[in-house]
């Protein structure tokens, strides 16, 4: 759920009178009058930009809450987790920030829980999955804003071409991936394993042969029997027969694949809403199922869809309890929540915005993925050192599926420094 950064690096807008950035929102006390919310920029390009859909929101509750301000930064998506953690370290946290993970500051007893800010009502509309994922020890400091699952997609138009068929399993994807390949299709199976998202795509890989990143008490298990055979197949049925495409994995970004998809040269890939929004809108025939399971799993083990989630914080700060809460309450009303969802074609995180979303949708095709989500697993962002685990995931699991690697070798080096890094935290 990350797009592509365009323009500036940051971009501000403020609404009632522009005051300094640098409030009195620091750790020694707040300004009860004026709210601080960084947030990441979703838009591709000037017409999909973030700003606008902040304009209206918070002009919206400003006029409704007279005396207020609401100053709002936007970051690229690859800055704002960063930017966050260096305001919090100088004693200059926002009020609100909305990025990719929480459990680091809610493990430093910086963040406001649910129910401080939150009413009884808005904290129990989190669809179930969200909320477990943006719970501590049971207790919920991840306020869940947008969402998306991951499903295959497929090319008919190529598929039809090469007489494949649409795989419900390893083999099936294989076979399906050979034939494309005989066809000329230079990305039979896109396998984006390249720093941007490799975490995510491993983790789908890695659910459908019934792993993931923990076991079941919660810890990391990423070198597990059951990983370990998961990046052994990729690497030995899709990479070095060369169904993946010129690409070395290692090396293929999760949106130059969705770049390479949207031109007609990839057969299979992992995407969200958005992609296939993009895709339908070129005239592209996309069909879309869960993805293809291990054979080696029996008829009755379903595994999860692998889901993703952009998180909501509320810092604490001397006198900030209530307009916190009074814009948390707005933000999440169903009309606002889904103006935004549909905007960047992301799924909504509440139970009541879902529901309204798909009783108006005009594109009936995100009911599949609402109804992953609500039994999807997500990252374990509840873990302190998920933030860290992570980017080393994302920097060497496409090492794993290399021509000379030994995946379980690759494996354990990555679960290695992940205990490493939570040991430290």
């Amino acid at each position: 759920m990350r797009p592509r950064p365009f323009g500036m690096t940051v971009s501000v807008a403020a609404f009632g009178l522009l005051g300094s950035l640098v409030t009195a929102c620091g750790s020694s006390g707040s300004d009860a009058t004026t709210l601080r919310l960084v947030a990441p920029e979703y838009g591709t390009g000037p017409a999909t930009g973030s700003k606008a859909y902040w304009d209206k929101l918070t002009a919206t509750f400003t006029a409704a809450h007279p005396g207020t301000k609401v100053e709002v930064t936007l970051y690229p998506w690859a800055d704002v987790d960063r930017e966050v953690t260096r305001m919090v370290e100088a004693g200059d946290a926002p009020d609100v920030a909305l990025m990719g993970a929480y459990s680091d500051f809610a493990a430093q007893d910086r963040l406001y829980s649910a129910d401080e800010v939150l009413s009884v009502e808005a904290e129990a509309n989190f669809l179930r999955p969200l909320a477990a994922a943006g719970s501590v020890d049971g207790t919920l400091y991840g306020l869940p804003f947008v969402a998306s699952s991951r499903l295959l997609f497929y090319n008919e138009e190529l598929f039809e071409k090469a007489g494949a068929k649409p795989p419900k399993t390893w083999s099936e994807l294989k076979a399906a991936a050979e034939a494309l390949k005989k066809e000329g299709v230079r990305y039979p199976y896109a396998l984006p394993l390249g720093p941007e998202e490799a975490h995510a795509e491993a983790l789908i890989w890695e659910l459908s042969n019934g792993g993931g990143y923990t076991d079941d008490s919660g810890g990391y298990n990423i070198a597990s029997e059951r990983n370990a055979e998961t990046f052994d197949w990729i690497k030995d049925n899709l990479v070095t027969p060369g169904l993946t495409g010129p690409i070395a994995p290692g090396r293929l970004n999760r949106q130059d694949a969705f770049d390479a998809f949207l031109r007609g040269e990839v057969g299979m890939l992992n995407g969200y809403p958005s992609l296939l929004h993009e895709a339908r809108a070129k005239g592209m025939k996309v069909g879309t199922l869960s993805m293809p399971v291990s054979d080696t799993l029996g008829d009755e083990q379903i595994p999860p869809t692998a889901g993703v989630a952009d998180w909501m914080m509320a810092f604490k700060h001397d006198g900030n309890r209530d307009l916190v809460s009074s814009f948390l309450d707005f933000v999440y009303q169903d009309k606002n929540l889904n103006a935004f969802a549909n905007r960047y074609h992301l799924l909504p995180s509440t139970v009541t915005a879902a529901e309204e979303s798909e009783s108006t949708a005009e594109d009936h095709s995100a009911e599949q993925f609402m109804t992953a989500l609500r039994s999807a697993q997500l990252y374990p962002v509840d873990e302190p050192s998920w933030l860290q685990v992570s980017n080393t995931i994302k920097r060497n699991i496409g090492k794993a599926v290399a021509p000379s690697a030994d995946p379980k070798a690759v494996l354990e080096q990555i679960a290695q420094q992940a205990k490493d890094e939570t040991q430290q935290r």
